[in-house]
């Protein structure tokens, strides 16, 4: 098994599992690789350094506690992918898909002719815009196609 860093061409990482250095370089002609938070699939393979086990890993030494005052470190690539991807788990585990009645379920709930729920689903820009216009509060937020099926 060979794990490859790869990146789209949005710069986001991500890692690739394949049976061999020609399995990868296979799907890849063939656009069967795409980028699982954006669906890109102008995918390229990052370089990384081999990892060489050699014996027992050296103890690792605890990281100072901050002091007051100092500053905070803003968030690696990574984890705001992490972060990212977890709120969108929440919202698809909490909220109803209503495809494409999105816009009209809105105007139900908004005006109290539907029970008021957590709802996703799509709406046009024009939709959106309008929905914003009538003070119903919504938030386009793309889901990557990777958390939109089921996992085999």
């Amino acid at each position: 098994m060979k794990v490859l860093n790869l990146q789209c061409s949005s710069s986001h990482a991500f890692e690739g599992w394949f049976g061999s250095e020609d399995d990868f370089q296979d799907q890849l002609q063939r656009g069967l690789l795409e980028c699982p938070l954006c669906g890109d699939t102008q995918v390229a393979k990052l370089p990384s350094a081999p990892r060489l086990n050699f014996g027992a890993p050296e103890p690792k030494a605890s990281a100072p506690a901050p002091t007051p005052g100092t500053e905070a470190v803003a968030p690696t690539p990574a984890a705001l992918q992490a972060a990212y991807l977890k709120m969108v788990r929440q919202v698809l585990a909490s909220t109803e898909d209503v495809g494409e009645r999105f816009a009209e379920e809105a105007r139900r709930m908004h005006y109290g002719e539907a029970q008021e729920r957590g709802i996703r689903g799509q709406a046009s820009a024009e939709d959106t815009q309008a929905l914003l216009e009538e003070g119903i509060a919504v938030l386009p937020l793309p889901i990557p196609k990777a958390l939109k099926e089921p996992l085999q």
